[in-house]
């Protein structure tokens, strides 16, 4: 493939800003896609043929198009998926707003969203054929029944939310360009995978939990690693205002605020090299932000896949299965992408920045057919029965009945320690977190900056205590027992927000990550941008904060959102997410060191303190007085022959929240009076020094002052006599 012409590109609006494209790359633009669909496309039905996925029903067979086109259409919607929230998440973290590049990343978002409807759709419809057994017909005995599938069953009311969902998104993609429409609209499309992540082979089976959440994660990573890349080959071969990178070094875009005030480079006229104007992007830029995506998205796959398939598969005699030949060919797909990978970041995307592009961009088809084989096994797998959890139980137990799992034993003090329920969302989020954390003090350090050791140590205890809430016994036993239910709502929004706001997070991100020069947002650009956004003015709010804190502790208990919370699993990951911000926000407002718009004087924040410990408190004692059980068709139906009896169980609850849930804010009253010591003893010693400096002039002022009133005193008295 020919190197990109040589000299300047301009910038777009300036008449001459197309100039010629590289030979190949509008061949490359079209190649792309269609190695990516017809990879998939052999994969599902070799994968189908291998696994059995498509093989005729005993009963109700729909027939060889529905068996068989049902996972064809799943694998283009799921690749429509991906070129929807891959293109969007790349446009946010490395294009520039208003650029030519930014509005073909939305046009393409809006076409993956387009084609992600029309298959959903598609496959939708297929679905409802597939589970009822019914043949295609226009009467109106058929729309009545596809009506029910899509309204009242939740299979089809999945399917319906989906194909809304992208049908929103394609218009938003397309109508609205702006950073803040944009970033909403890339949340959106997050969002959409949720509702069929939630329906899968074990939906009333134990570990259904476990396998939706290793399913949203994977789903979503591969989106973003699939859909970001073929966004590169869209921009390679469109006519974009990117150019190449300088060659001798990286390109200024990505040096960091300090190459942002140098004068940029110029074209030297050596063939093959290109530059961008000052404050442009390059191309390697673009590749290079991308590159850190994907190995963040390869990681999240790669975990969530192999927690996925323990879920699946059960055993070892499992991987002898249909269903564990595709897993192992799944994973020697996902190892040689890693190999890939690899070799981009540590050999091509620096040749890329320097002397052009050399085999990056066959390998980035090779890559696009690997990736399109994993897409169209994962579509196979999903039609493909797993060895384990094939049926349930001939007899359920009430528990299991409820919550999917067998009732767990008696919960003793070892098991405290012991028993695990790992929720992967939240222990990805925890590594991630901490992994980030420590890399951005290592940057500060290499620097010659420095960074508080017990802000560090904070933040890898509330990391640490977070994914034991989410993953330990309080995860294992709040679905049985309403007072461990209880005490992992107090860490949530009380013990866990006071360790990681003390790691002042934010301080050390905006310290660390280096500001962009080329108008992109990287992460510094959005922390900044959310810190001083309207909506975070108003949560960080102190009474807003307060308000958020209390009445929705209240709002929880005492309407129907407990119950949602605890019989569906969305209405639980709800839950842990609300409550963990609430606090986080709550603690920010009083102690916290991170930047927030507006923040209390010290007595204001130790009377709204005070004020939020007694609503705490007669909550608690609100729930102790409940004569009758709360959620009584779930906590009381149990079948629970161990422990305190359900009504029991719920008054050491509420004396969890009275008394436990005391000890973290009893301590924030602490750290917040020293605080205000520490701040009194800074303000005299400034005064001090001021003194210092002026040779006390202002105290001799004043005591003149006095001197000449007193005077005028005493010869006013004088003249009265």
């Amino acid at each position: 493939m020919n190197r990109p012409s040589s000299g300047v590109r301009p910038q777009p609006g300036t008449g001459s800003d197309r100039t010629a494209l590289p030979s190949g790359s509008s061949t490359l633009r079209i190649a792309g896609p269609v190695i990516l669909v017809g990879a998939a496309v052999l994969a599902v039905v070799a994968g189908l043929a291998f696994g059995g996925g498509a093989a005729p029903n005993l009963l109700l067979d729909p027939g060889p198009v529905v068996r068989w086109g049902l996972p064809v259409v799943k694998t283009l919607s799921n690749l429509g998926a991906a070129a929807m929230l891959g293109s969007l998440v790349l446009a946010l973290f490395a294009l520039r707003s208003g650029a030519r590049s930014f509005e073909i990343a939305l046009d393409t978002a809006s076409i993956g969203a387009a084609v992600f409807t029309v298959a959903s759709a598609v496959a939708g419809l297929f679905t409802f054929l597939q589970t009822l057994g019914v043949k295609l017909s226009a009467g109106p005995e058929f729309g009545a029944q596809l009506g029910r599938f899509l309204l009242e069953l939740p299979l089809g009311q999945a399917w319906l939310m989906t194909v809304l969902a992208g049908a929103v998104i394609t218009i938003a993609a397309f109508a609205f360009r702006g950073w803040t429409a944009t970033l909403l609209t890339a949340i959106l499309a997050a969002v959409s995978f949720i509702p069929l992540a939630t329906q899968g082979h074990a939906g009333d089976l134990s570990g259904h939990d476990a396998a939706v959440n290793s399913l949203l994660l994977h789903t979503i990573g591969a989106a973003v690693w699939i859909g970001g890349l073929l966004l590169l080959i869209v921009l390679r071969g469109s006519r974009s205002e990117l150019s190449g990178a300088p060659k001798g070094g990286k390109s200024e875009a990505d040096h960091g605020s300090a190459s942002a005030e140098r004068s940029p480079k110029t074209a030297k006229g050596a063939k093959g090299r290109a530059s961008a104007p000052r404050g442009g992007v390059t191309f390697a830029a673009v590749v290079r932000r991308y590159s850190s995506l994907a190995l963040v998205a390869y990681v999240v796959v790669a975990v969530s896949g192999v927690a996925r398939s323990i879920v699946a598969v059960g055993d070892w005699a499992g991987m002898l299965t249909p269903y564990g030949g595709l897993i192992v060919a799944k994973a020697v797909v996902l190892i040689l992408l890693g190999a890939l990978g690899a070799r981009y970041r540590t050999r091509l995307i620096p040749k890329l920045e320097t002397s052009g592009s050399g085999p990056f961009w066959t390998l980035v088809l090779l890559e696009l057919a690997l990736m399109g084989i994993a897409s169209g096994l994962a579509a196979a797998l999903s039609r493909t029965p797993p060895p384990a959890g094939l049926e349930a139980p001939a007899v359920r137990t009430p528990a299991e009945i409820l919550t999917g799992s067998a009732l767990p034993p008696e919960l003793t003090p070892i098991r405290w320690l012991t028993m695990w329920n790992l929720d992967l969302i939240w222990a990805v989020a925890a590594v991630l977190g901490v992994v980030l954390y420590l890399l951005g003090v290592r940057r500060l350090r290499a620097r010659g900056d420095s960074w508080p050791i017990h802000r560090t140590v904070f933040w890898i205890l509330g990391m640490a205590a977070l994914v034991w809430v989410t993953g330990g016994a309080i995860n294992a036993y709040q679905e049985y027992l309403f007072s461990v239910h209880m005490l992992g709502h107090m860490m949530l929004s009380m013990a866990i927000p006071l360790l990681l706001v003390s790691g002042s997070p934010v301080t050390l991100a905006l310290r660390a990550i280096d500001k962009r020069g080329d108008g992109t947002r990287g992460g510094r650009e959005w922390i900044l941008w959310a810190v001083h956004s309207p909506f975070s003015r108003v949560v960080t709010n102190p009474f807003v904060a307060a308000a958020i804190f209390v009445l929705s502790l209240w709002a929880f208990y005492f309407t129907d959102l407990v119950r949602w919370a605890m019989t569906d699993h969305i209405g639980h990951e709800w839950m842990t997410m609300h409550f963990l911000i609430s606090g986080y926000l709550f603690v920010l407002s009083l102690i916290g060191a991170d930047p927030v718009p507006r923040r209390l004087p010290y007595a204001g924040r130790l009377i709204t303190l005070i004020a939020v410990m007694a609503t705490h408190a007669f909550f608690g004692m609100a729930i102790m007085m409940q004569s009758g059980l709360m959620v009584a068709e779930w906590f009381g139906a149990m079948g629970r022959t161990w422990g305190a009896t359900p009504l029991q169980d719920q008054y050491v609850g509420g004396g969890v929240a009275w008394s436990v849930g005391e000890i973290p804010t009893l301590i924030l009253a602490i750290t917040v009076a020293i605080q205000w010591s520490r701040s009194d003893a800074k303000v005299q010693k400034r005064a001090d020094r001021a003194a210092d400096r002026s040779g006390d002039a202002e105290l001799e002022e004043y005591n003149a002052r006095l001197a000449e009133l007193a005077e005028k005193d005493r010869r006013a008295a004088a003249r009265g006599h």
